[in-house]
C-alpha cells in the first residue's frame, strides 16, 4: 500500500518615511482598507535604512493605481492579484487579510501531502532501496523511486510557491495575517517591499536522502518562508517566521537520521543585493537564514550586500545569519538562546563566517542559557574575518560586555580574524546594545495596523 507522510500545515511597526506630494498621499480608494492601511501600505523605505535605501532607494508598489490595490484572503485570490509573477511589474499593493493557507486548491478545499504524491512513490519501497545497507553511502538515490519523488516535489511546488513581481508591496492587515505553507518567492526582481506577515514555513512532503551529506548523511528539504534570488531593493519589515505547529523534532528518524522537513526561514542568495531586513520575529527553527548559497566565485561576488537590524532570533540553531560573500551589516539585533531540552537538537551558532564574507556585528544583545559556551556563537565557514563591536550579553552579569569572536577564537582554529573591511554608511541610530530588547519588543505583526 502506498504510503505517504502526512504534516499537518497550521499557522496561526517605528513608522517609515512618508514622501510629500508622492503617491503616499493618496487618498483612500479600496473598500476594506482604511485610509491610514493603505497610507501606511505606501510608505517607502526611509534614505539610509540599510542596503536597501542605496541607489534608487525601496519604494515597492507606493505608486499603485487604485485598481492595483487588493484585499485578499485565500490563496487563490492571493495568486490571482499577482499574476504574472517575476514579469508583472506594475506598482501593486496586496493586502492580506487573515490566515492564508497554500495547501487549499482553487475552490478553497484542504489539500495534504497524498494530493501531491506521484503514483509511483511509496515511502516504505524508498526507505527499502535506499536503505545505506542496500543502496550504500558513496552516491545520491537514483532510479524510477527517486524519480517518483522528485515527481512529487514538483507537484508539492507548483501549488506552494508563487512569485512576487517588481514594484509591489505585499502587506497584512492588522494582527492575524498569516500565510502558512508557502514559498513567496522573489525571484529576478527589483523594488519589493514585505511587510506585517505571519509565515509559517512549508513542509516538503518528499525530502530526499543523501548519504553522501555528511558523516552519517542527511534528509534535505526544499522550501523557505521567503526565498530572495537575483533579486535587488528589497525591504522586509515586521513580519514573524516559525516553523508553526510541526516542528521537524517531533517527526521520525529514518537511517538514525531526522527527517527534515524544513529549509530556511528567510534565504537571499543567487546575486541578490541590497536588500534591508528588520524588525522580524524569527523563531523555532533549524536553518535560519543563509546569505549566499555557494562557495564558487560566481554570482554573489560583489553582491549579497544586507543590513540585518533590530530582529529577534529566538530558539534558532543556526544561521543567524551564515553569510558568504557579502557585505552584511548586522546591527541591534536580539538573540535568545535557551537551553537545549534532552533529547533535541542542540543550539549550533549564530553568526556563520563564510567563503570572503564580510559581516560586520555591532551592538548585539544576546540572553544565552549558562550551559551554551559564548565561542559556539561564532562558527567557521571557510571566512578569514569578521568584525565584531558592542556586543553584548546576560544582562548585567559578570558576562554582561563580551566578545564572542575572542571567545571563539580561544578554543578553535583556524583563528578568524577581527578586521573590518569596510565600514557601513547606511544605517539609522544605532542604539547601545543594553537597550535592544526594549527596542525589539515593537518587533514582528501588529505594530503597523
Amino acid at each position: 500500500m502506498r504510503r505517504v507522510v502526512t504534516l499537518g500545515v497550521t499557522l496561526a511597526l517605528p513608522l517609515t518615511l512618508v514622501v510629500p506630494g508622492s503617491a503616499l498621499a493618496r487618498p483612500h480608494h479600496h473598500p476594506g482598507v482604511s485610509p491610514k492601511a493603505e497610507r501606511i501600505a505606501r510608505e517607502v523605505l526611509a534614505p539610509n535604512d540599510g542596503w536597501a535605501a542605496h541607489g534608487t532607494g525601496t519604494t515597492g508598489g507606493s505608486a499603485a493605481d487604485a485598481d492595483q490595490v487588493h484585499v485578499v484572503d485565500s490563496y487563490a485570490a492571493l495568486r490571482a492579484a499577482l499574476d504574472g509573477g517575476r514579469h508583472n511589474d506594475t506598482p501593486k499593493i496586496v493586502f492580506l487579510k487573515g490566515r492564508i493557507d497554500a495547501n487549499t486548491d482553487a475552490q478553497g478545499n484542504r489539500l495534504t501531502c497524498d494530493d501531491y504524491a506521484d503514483p509511483e512513490y511509496d515511502l516504505d519501497a524508498y526507505l527499502a532501496a535506499y536503505h545505506p545497507d542496500v543502496w550504500g553511502w558513496d552516491t545520491e538515490p537514483s532510479g524510477p523511486l527517486e524519480e517518483a519523488r522528485e515527481r512529487s516535489y514538483q507537484n508539492q511546488r507548483e501549488q506552494i510557491v508563487f512569485e512576487v513581481g517588481s514594484n509591489t508591496t505585499i502587506i497584512g492587515l492588522g494582527d492575524d495575517a498569516a500565510l502558512v505553507g508557502a514559498q513567496m518567492m522573489v525571484e529576478s526582481v527589483d523594488n519589493v517591499i514585505i511587510r506585517n506577515i505571519s509565515f509559517e514555513t512549508a513542509q516538503d512532503c518528499f525530502p530526499q536522502w543523501d548519504p553522501t551529506d555528511g558523516a552519517e548523511g542527511n534528509w534535505n528539504s526544499e522550501f523557505d518562508g521567503i526565498s530572495v534570488r537575483r533579486s535587488t531593493h528589497v525591504w522586509i519589515d515586521h513580519n514573524e517566521f516559525s516553523d508553526g505547529d510541526v516542528l521537524d523534532r517531533d517527526l521520525p528518524e529514518y537511517f538514525g537520521r531526522e527527517f527534515q522537513v524544513h529549509d530556511g526561514l528567510l534565504d537571499i542568495t543567487h546575486g541578490s543585493d541590497l536588500v534591508t531586513v528588520s524588525y522580524n520575529v524569527l523563531r523555532d527553527h533549524d536553518k535560519t537564514m543563509l546569505i549566499g548559497s555557494t562557495d564558487s566565485p560566481t554570482h554573489d561576488v560583489g553582491k549579497l550586500r544586507v543590513t540585518l537590524h533590530h530582529n529577534r532570533w529566538e530558539n534558532v540553531l543556526q544561521r543567524a545569519p551564515r553569510v558568504r560573500y557579502g557585505q552584511v551589516h548586522a546591527y541591534n539585533n536580539h538573540y535568545v538562546v535557551p537551553a537545549t531540552p534532552e533529547g533535541e537538537k542542540t543550539y549550533q551558532y549564530s553568526w556563520g563566517v563564510g567563503m570572503e564574507s564580510s559581516l560586520y556585528a555591532e551592538n548585539n544583545y544576546f540572553d544565552i542559557d549558562p550551559s551554551v559556551d559564548f565561542s559556539q556563537v561564532v562558527a567557521y565557514w571557510k571566512g578569514t574575518r569578521m568584525y565584531e563591536t558592542g556586543s553584548y550579553a546576560n544582562g548585567r552579569s559578570r558576562h554582561h560586555r563580551t566578545s564572542f569572536l575572542e571567545a571563539y577564537n580561544a578554543v578553535h582554529t583556524p583563528a578568524i580574524e577581527n578586521r573590518a573591511t569596510w565600514e557601513p554608511q547606511l544605517h539609522g541610530r544605532i542604539d547601545p546594545a543594553q537597550s535592544v530588547p526594549a527596542k525589539v519588543r515593537t518587533a514582528g505583526v501588529g505594530c503597523l495596523l
